[in-house]
């Protein structure tokens, strides 16, 4: 299990049921969620009738039940946590109006399943409880079912004296059973709900700010445009005085030593209501900047992210910091030992831009360079071999369709590792990311974890063991204020065996893996390539048999011996070696190129053919993929000689178009991206084809 498999790859997944359903509302503010059971097995559907963007949709149980699997809708990952909830995000929202649907599996029927939707921000916008109903319990049919308002239909609204932007409760009884209904404010729609099988009903809304403060009828209306009222008063906004509260001045997200090319969020506290200013002053006293926030109401200010820039002076700064109230002085030393200095040419891109990255490395060494989105998927890569100048750039371009959020580059160049951050649509935040030590320990040691994040975060802890079970439960740490932080586990009573970390913020997590008492040298090596004949640019999946728990490193050797990548990894507890990190650099050298394992004594050798420029115009290959779990098979599609934006169909033989993609091709002209094949596609021969706004090509795959 490694970092992006925990994290996962989302592609299009559909929710196919072949049994009838029966849909049992629930209600809550401004949001509509519909539970369809059967059995063990429920999907729900939320629908945003709020006014903000929902990116995060969370779900839970009683303590007497628990979740076994779950499935989502295209672009959206879930996460299930030690403490049995399920969270789905998602970088594309569900923006009002728009509506989304969740699989869920559970060990036993339930009653109803818990619910809280989130904004981007991850401040709660609705909770409520969805409320499933077996089928044999509900008598339908196909008859018509009772839609009228009644004159014994009765509602009413809580308060009875409700203000303007207040919430209001509005329930009611009698009325047409699982049907849709609508709420007015004279003719203004304040938003809709669901009767259940009995009729009734109950939900909240809101009274519009745009209101006005006089007597209005509110409306229950259905589809047949059949209506029932009553008149209530509405008055004028709440003025809710607010008592002075002494918050105290402090600043964090500096931290006291920085590097050039830093990404910064900095932030803290001040006197509510009022502007913190901050004075920063250089080595020699000169005024550098400036930097001005607003503190809102309780007493937080956050300024933009920044990036130290490239030509900052090294030496000792000085920030005088005031709110009107207070002012303190702290100091931090810009400092010149980062090895890997690379820096986006801006925190935020537009969709369709080219992400551009400029920096330096050390001089004469290849880097490995891999870009991923905002949900941990690689989405491309590169090894370069930097020059004697030490300069290094990096590009990706993006579309309109590119998902927005922040983009990671990790830079790797020997033993130094960094990050690098930028945003797509909006500013880039810092994620949480951890590393060990080393890879393997023995029993009985204690590895040490360097974890990073925003200053004075709160993060979870949760160690994995080989059985993919929780070694123990979550523990939680508290970042330092220059947001990084260190943590040690004890590996006594540790087992000898292949353990996963992960550090989770919110929807935001990290994972690595570390090792236990794997031993070098202890078998026969026997590796392989899953082709012979690669590409510039080609990742190189390298799969092989050994002794079971063997430590084992494997090296990328081009044709003048010099060493381009080489990586510590391990068999799993079948002996079983699957590597998938290294590539092709994008300027190999043409040639024979050696793949090596070695372990302990032990090693074997394996030769790719690295082909130079490929031929003018389009290529695509279909290979087999990977069957993934709950997913099912899928395939690979490879495609060279592409330019900027490439589509990408999948047509059946009687010219049904099955599927229909859209990718930027990499600078080297590829794009290599998996596909899960439908389960309940018919088998035969499907076309796969390739264009964009120069060349096209297609082949032929047999789906069986």
């Amino acid at each position: 299990m490694n970092r992006s498999s925990i994290r996962g790859v989302i592609l299009s997944i559909t929710l196919l049921f072949s049994i009838a359903l029966i849909l049992i509302p629930s209600y809550a503010e401004e949001i509509r969620v519909k539970s369809i059971a059967l059995d063990e097995t429920t999907v729900m559907e939320l629908t945003n009738d709020s006014d903000v963007d929902i990116n995060t949709f969370r779900i839970w149980l009683g303590s007497d039940f628990s979740f076994k699997s779950f499935k989502t809708e295209k672009g959206w990952v879930g996460e299930k946590t030690p403490q049995g909830v399920i969270i789905f995000t998602s970088s594309e929202p569900i923006k009002p109006g728009e509506s989304v649907k969740f699989g869920v599996k559970t060990d036993k029927s339930i009653s109803g399943i818990n619910w809280k939707a989130l904004d981007k921000q991850d401040k709660q916008v609705s909770t409520g409880k969805s409320i499933a109903s077996s089928m044999q319990n509900v008598k339908g049919s196909s008859g018509n079912i009772d839609t009228s308002i009644s004159s014994e239909s009765a509602f009413r609204i809580v308060p009875e004296k409700p203000n303007i932007g207040s919430t209001i409760r509005v329930t009611g009884d009698k009325f047409g059973a699982l049907q849709m209904f609508d709420v007015y404010i004279d003719s203004k729609k304040i938003g809709s709900f669901e009767t259940n099988k009995e009729g009734h009903f109950m939900t909240t809304m809101k009274i519009p700010e745009n209101q006005n403060a006089d007597r209005a009828d509110f409306k229950i209306v259905n589809k047949n445009g059949e209506e029932k009222k009553i008149s209530l008063r509405i008055g004028q906004i709440e003025n809710r005085v607010i008592e002075s509260e002494i918050i105290p001045l402090t600043i964090q997200g500096i931290p006291k030593i920085i590097h050039r090319g830093d990404f910064l969020e900095i932030f803290g506290t001040g006197n509510p209501n009022s502007v913190v200013k901050m004075e920063i002053n250089g080595p020699n006293g000169e005024l550098i900047r400036t930097i001005t926030a607003e503190i809102n109401s309780k007493g937080n200010w956050e300024v933009e992210p920044l990036l130290v820039p490239l030509d900052r002076p090294f030496g000792e700064y000085t920030g005088i910091l005031s709110d009107g109230r207070n002012s303190k002085t702290i100091s931090w030393t810009i400092e010149s030992n980062k090895k890997i200095v690379i820096t986006p040419i801006t925190l935020k891109f537009d969709k369709g831009q080219t992400m551009r990255f400029n920096g330096t490395a050390l001089p004469n060494e290849s880097i490995e360079l891999i870009l991923e989105d905002p949900l941990g998927k690689e989405i491309t890569s590169d090894i370069i071999q930097v020059d004697k100048s030490g300069i290094v750039s990096f590009e990706f371009p993006t579309t309109q369709n590119t998902m927005e959020g922040t983009y990671t580059l990790i830079a790797t160049q020997k033993k130094y590792k960094e990050f690098i951050y930028a945003g797509i649509g909006q500013l880039p935040s810092i994620p949480v990311n951890l590393k060990f030590d080393k890879l393997n320990y023995k029993a009985g040691e204690t590895a040490v974890i360097t974890i990073s994040g925003k200053a004075s975060e709160v993060i979870s802890l949760l160690i994995i063991d080989p059985s993919d079970k929780p070694k123990e439960d979550a523990i939680s740490i508290k970042l330092q204020p220059d947001g990084q932080g260190t943590h040690t586990v004890d590996l006594k009573g540790y087992s000898s065996g292949v353990y996963t970390a992960v550090i989770s913020k919110g929807s935001a997590q990290s994972s690595e893996i570390f090792t236990v008492g794997l031993q070098t040298g202890s078998g026969e090596i026997d590796i392989n390539t899953t082709k012979v004949d690669y590409l510039p640019g080609d990742s190189v999946l390298i799969l092989g048999d050994t002794a079971s728990n063997s430590l084992l490193t494997v090296s990328m050797i081009d044709p003048d011996g010099n060493e381009i990548k080489t990586r510590d990894t391990f068999s799993n507890k079948n002996g079983k070696i699957s590597e998938g990190s290294f590539r092709i650099p994008s300027d190999a050298k043409p040639g024979t190129w050696i793949i090596k394992a070695k372990s302990g004594s032990n090693f074997d050798n394996v030769e790719i053919n690295v082909l130079g420029v490929i031929q003018e115009g389009m290529v695509v290959v279909v290979e087999d993929g990977q069957t993934i779990p709950g997913f099912g098979k899928t395939i690979n599609i490879h495609v060279y000689g592409g330019s900027q934006t490439v589509e990408i169909k999948i047509v059946a033989q009687d010219g049904e178009i099955i599927e229909e993609l859209s990718f930027p091709a990499s600078k080297s002209g590829e794009i290599n991206q998996p596909w899960i094949v439908p389960q309940n596609i018919e088998s035969g021969v499907y076309t796969v084809k390739v264009s964009d706004a120069f060349n096209s090509a297609e082949t032929t795959y047999e789906i069986k």
